[in-house]
């Protein structure tokens, strides 16, 4: 059985084709129109009947999309690329696919890339973490997607910081319309935002890194804030959905020290005398979306 995953980005749309086993037969990329709605459509289709031409027969297609489906209209909402907002993606897409298509947002298709055959394999429930650009999370359970009611399951991010201190005030407003949501103190430009807050010097994520690594006292005290942050914010999630495994993705997932420091920390809040949950960093990388898109069709 041949899956292709689509993984419908900002800027760019990538294309990856698997075969039984997980393995890569075929994968390409272009740059995403931008703006341009109906291009979109035939970008995604020009990608699989290119890979299809190229492997020569026809495989099932999930798409892996910047926002989500509201099951109310069938029209894309939340997404951070607006020209899909307010589309009917998934029926344009399967009228000129001439297939049914299975959709589902970019977080939930790094979490079952990541739970079928990457770093939390085997795992019963998988929490899948994106700290990137923004915050964005997917729940896998038992090798499935779960979308929930509103198709907003794992959309941690917009949740309010637990606890927040006098560090964290004030609250900083969110995109969303609200303020002290956990994106804007866990996302890449978050950090930043915060270390200019305390210390009135702007530096992106990688700088603060590096400097506190090399002895800056600033620095450091803005990571130790952000591992806090993130402790608590996982804690939240511990208590109510009680995962196996949580994955990290996105740019500030390869900072090592948060796979140690961060459950040390989550302990004081998660309702429990042990915290068997394992936190750990995403196998498939960059990957992990599109694979995570093929794999909405699963075996059998």
């Amino acid at each position: 059985m041949l899956r292709i995953g689509i993984d419908l980005g900002g800027t760019k749309i990538e294309i990856i084709a698997l075969d039984e086993d997980g393995r890569t037969l075929a994968r390409r990329r272009v740059a995403t129109p931008q703006g341009d709605y109906g291009a979109t459509v035939a970008a995604v289709a020009g990608l699989v009947a290119a890979v299809e031409g190229e492997l020569g027969q026809r495989g099932t297609v999930g798409v892996g999309t910047p926002g989500a489906l509201s099951l109310r209209s069938g029209l894309i909402k939340n997404a951070n690329s607006t020209c899909l907002i307010g589309k009917p993606l998934l029926s344009d897409l399967q009228a000129v696919l001439g297939r049914e298509l299975r959709m589902a947002n970019d977080a939930n298709c790094f979490a079952l890339s990541e739970a079928v055959d990457g770093a939390a394999a085997g795992a019963g429930v998988v929490f899948g973490v994106i700290l990137g650009t923004g915050v964005g999370g997917g729940i896998v359970v038992n090798g499935r997607v779960l979308g929930g009611a509103n198709s907003i399951a794992g959309e941690w991010g917009h949740n309010p910081l637990p606890l927040p201190d006098d560090d964290d005030v004030p609250l900083p407003a969110c995109y969303c319309g609200r303020a002290g949501c956990i994106e804007t103190y866990l996302s890449g430009p978050g950090m930043a935002a915060d270390h200019a807050r305390h210390n009135g010097a702007a530096l992106m994520p990688e700088a603060i890194v590096a400097a506190a690594a090399a002895g800056d006292a600033a620095c450091e005290t803005t990571l130790q804030r952000y591992e806090a942050r993130l402790a608590r914010a996982l804690a939240g999630v511990i208590n109510l959905l009680d995962p196996d495994v949580i994955v990290l993705g996105g740019g500030l997932s390869n900072l090592a020290r948060l796979y140690a420091q961060v459950p040390q920390r989550w302990s004081a809040h998660v309702f429990s005398d042990q915290v068997d949950t394992r936190l750990v960093r995403a196998v498939h990388g960059d990957s992990s979306g599109v694979r995570g898109a093929a794999w909405l069709w699963p075996a059998g």
